[in-house]
């Protein structure tokens, strides 16, 4: 088929050239002398993506899900009882990881298309005079939903109780492109990945702990080998790792985090924001429905959009993919069938969101779905032409 592939999942996203080429070049020896150059600012550098001014991050050759077993098994131990809330595929993985690892999960099942429950962890936490929970996990950006909680309502829960539990959060989807603020919302423990608004390949995970959370690690029992923190401390400080690193994808990683820090992150939350109103521009006009049931959980990384009675979600990828050269997102576990999803995170701007927008419209037609052609690509164009000139923040 003629022209480009159209990528519009969630992640992993697209990858800026300036990333591409920086990961194009020779194998390197990851124990020269030379090495640390390229990974002590790294390490600074990815801490301000996350703003965490006290504590230190961690880059494991992973996926966000090792990041999450990293953070579990290091700063936890086995028996640990933990407050959870799943609404949503990647909140079910979390906990049903928490669960394989032996901690005691105290589990909110929530509606799908809503979020965190803040009132219920209050209830719980208020209750909890013991102090037996350790953990409060939060999906902060749900990818399968389209649903984004908030973080800092998690740690006013915490706060208004009194209670000592580390905070966990789950960024991989909205660290780099949603607001996140570490230490000033007191996260112990956040996880994200390269694959999606750090604008890489998938293959690195990331954790960025708090001085609380290293020093709960220097007490607990969890088993652990691999991601030991004790491990990548020892090596990190020299500019080196325990084992051998994706030395590629650190030369990625670099680009990237100079692109994000030339854009700026509150320029980078505020464009993300406007191109996520696009599309739910459109879907509005469309006539469908988000997943999210609320503007409050609505995402800026990706819209999960409910199709009509009748229509298979999966028949409407499969047609964009087939025909039309475009990925979108299909639904996942309970909403298979039922959404599908347009990501709209890291490296793209509003032609490219026209692009996705106007292949799910020119899919959803050919589906059978009622709606007027041009709505949805209309109602998108609008909106970035009345927003055009809106002002961000400056860059740092």
């Amino acid at each position: 088929m003629a022209g480009f592939t159209h990528l519009f999942i969630p992640g992993p996203t697209n990858i800026p050239e300036q990333v591409r080429q920086a990961m194009n070049l020779p194998m390197e020896d990851m124990r020269a002398s030379s090495f640390p150059n390229l990974t002590l600012p790294l390490f600074e550098d990815i801490k301000k993506v996350f703003k965490n001014e006290t504590g230190r991050v961690f880059i494991y050759p992973s996926s966000g899900t090792g990041a999450w077993e990293a953070a579990m098994t290091n700063v936890l131990s086995p028996g640990d009882k933990v407050l959870m809330s799943r609404f949503g595929q990647f909140s079910h993985l979390w906990v049903d990881m928490a669960e394989r690892l032996g901690f005691e999960v105290d589990v909110i099942d929530c509606e799908w298309g809503t979020g965190v429950p803040l009132e219920i962890y209050a209830e719980r936490l208020k209750a909890d005079k013991a102090h037996l929970i350790k953990a409060v996990f939060c999906t902060q950006n749900e990818t399968a939903t389209g649903v984004t909680s908030d973080v800092a309502g998690c740690r006013a829960a915490l706060d208004a109780a009194n209670h000592p539990a580390l905070l966990f959060v789950d960024g991989v989807s909205s660290i780099g492109s949603i607001d996140f603020r570490q230490e000033e919302w007191g996260v112990d423990c956040a996880v994200s990945g390269s694959q999606k608004g750090f604008m890489l390949p998938a293959g690195l995970g990331f954790l960025s702990v708090s001085k609380k959370a290293l020093a709960a690690s220097r007490v607990a029992t969890h088993r652990h080998c691999y991601f030991s923190f004790e491990d990548m401390i020892r090596t990190n400080d020299g500019g080196y790792f325990p084992y051998t690193p994706a030395t590629q994808l650190l030369r990625g990683l670099r680009a990237s985090l100079d692109l994000i820090a030339e854009e700026g992150l509150e320029n980078i939350f505020a464009r993300h924001h406007r191109l996520a109103e696009g599309v739910r521009k459109a879907v509005d006009a469309w006539g469908l429905k988000l997943c999210a049931k609320a503007p409050k959980w609505h995402s800026d990384t990706v819209s999960a959009i409910v199709v009509p009675e009748g229509i298979d979600s999966a028949n409407v990828v499969k047609r964009a993919y087939q025909k039309y050269n475009t990925s979108l997102g299909g639904g996942l576990n309970k909403v298979a069938g039922k959404v599908f999803r347009i990501g709209h995170l890291g490296w793209l701007n509003e032609v490219m969101v026209l692009a996705s927008v106007s292949a799910a419209e020119l899919t959803l037609l050919d589906c059978g779905v009622d709606l007027a052609p041009g709505s949805g690509v209309g109602a998108a164009i609008e909106h970035f032409r009345r927003t055009a000139d809106v002002p961000v923040a400056k860059a740092a």
